[in-house]
């Protein structure tokens, strides 16, 4: 019983640091500050810098497709829950968000334009009312996605329902909301979703210097979810909740609810989503239905799977890599970039497993072996 109790909740053994080289080995805390101090002088001084205004645009749009990724790796990558529906809580978050710039930009006892324009209505659903509140709808795009998360968890993790059958059910939840949203076109704009979303808390979002601030945000709040991801996984319930991916049965003999466990990383996870989707309407202007569908939610898990879901910094990069690539290669390839998207999917998963961030880890040992290969001649 002792035995098995180590093997689950002990921290596994690191070797002892010496001199530099231990200050800088993997996951020490000095290595980890260097990454976020080199990330942000990357994010905040060189890419205004080098982009133009249309590109770095286009990269604020990649970083918040880069926090739902870090939320699907620590769910997918560290507690073996494959999200298919990141979707869901991207919208809910999103429409939250959308929702309150839509009445602020049609001023007080005004319907927002859409409602207008289709006819449908002619007084405000009593729902869309709390998000003319700024505070309410600000923090409705964390907490609703994370309460949506909550219920659904607490009913499919005490049945034991998981792998393809979790991966399944939450795939069908991005379509059924995705559906619903087409369908109250009246209220939710339909397929259009909510566009042509010109102000944010007051400040004109066709202004480029406003656009930069939003881009600003975003990374600002990249940083700091990696930030709180890292805590996670190197915190207790970091290893509880791996060893829960790996012996679920072992940890529940030890007297751990995996259900406790795992709900844990999918309403972290959502909450994350939900905040990525509220920072996308600013910064792209729209949400709607083909945003939050079952095909972005499987666009999410391809760019935490290319990034290396097992890592950190793996699934973000692997997110915006994606999303680089899908931009790049449309521009170029109009008729023919989804075969290469499935290829950005197929090649990495094939080659390797282990994302692009274990690259340098393969090239590493490579050199080893032919090293060692050379010495045994």
């Amino acid at each position: 019983m002792t035995a098995v109790t180590d093997d689950v909740t002990r921290a596994p053994q690191r070797p002892p640091r010496s001199g530099g080289m231990g200050r800088l080995a993997a996951g020490s805390p000095l290595r980890a500050a260097a990454g976020f101090a080199l990330a942000a002088a990357v994010l905040f001084g060189v890419a205004p810098v080098v982009l133009p205004d249309f590109r770095l645009n286009l990269l604020a749009k990649y970083l918040c497709l880069a926090i739902v990724a870090v939320g699907v790796g620590l769910a997918w990558g560290r507690g073996g829950l494959l999200t298919l529906g990141q979707g869901v809580f991207f919208g809910l978050g999103g429409y939250a968000m959308a929702m309150h710039l839509k009445l602020a930009d049609a001023g007080a006892g005004n319907l927002p334009d859409f409602m207008a324009l289709y006819g449908q209505v002619e007084r405000l659903p009593w729902w869309w009312r709390p998000f003319a509140n700024p505070f309410v709808a600000l923090a409705a795009t964390v907490v609703l996605p994370m309460a949506v998360a909550f219920l659904l968890g607490s009913l499919v993790f005490r049945r034991r329902v998981r792998g393809a059958y979790f991966a399944i059910l939450s795939q069908a939840l991005a379509a059924a909301m995705a559906i619903f949203l087409i369908g109250q076109q009246g209220t939710t704009g339909g397929t259009n979703g909510l566009t042509d979303i010109r102000g944010f808390f007051g400040y004109n979002l066709d202004d480029p210097v406003n656009q930069r601030t939003v881009y600003f945000l975003i990374a600002g709040c990249l940083l700091l979810l990696l930030a709180l991801a890292r805590h996670l996984m190197r915190s207790r319930y970091g290893e509880l909740l791996v060893a829960v991916r790996d012996a679920e049965e072992r940890v529940r003999f030890l007297g751990y609810d995996p259900a406790n466990v795992k709900l844990v990383a999918y309403v972290v996870a959502a909450g994350m989503a939900g905040l990525a989707g509220a920072l996308f309407v600013p910064a792209v202007g729209i949400i709607s239905p083909a945003l939050i569908g079952v095909v972005p939610s499987i666009e999410f898990v391809i760019g935490v799977a290319v990034g290396g879901r097992a890592t950190l910094v793996g699934p973000a990069l692997g997110a915006v890599a994606v999303a680089w690539a899908k931009t790049a290669l449309s521009e170029r390839f109009p008729s023919a970039w989804t075969y290469f998207e499935g290829l950005l999917f197929v090649l990495p998963v094939a080659f390797l497993p282990g994302g692009l961030a274990s690259l340098l880890g393969v090239l590493r040992r490579r050199r080893s072996a032919q090293r060692n290969g050379e010495v045994a001649q």
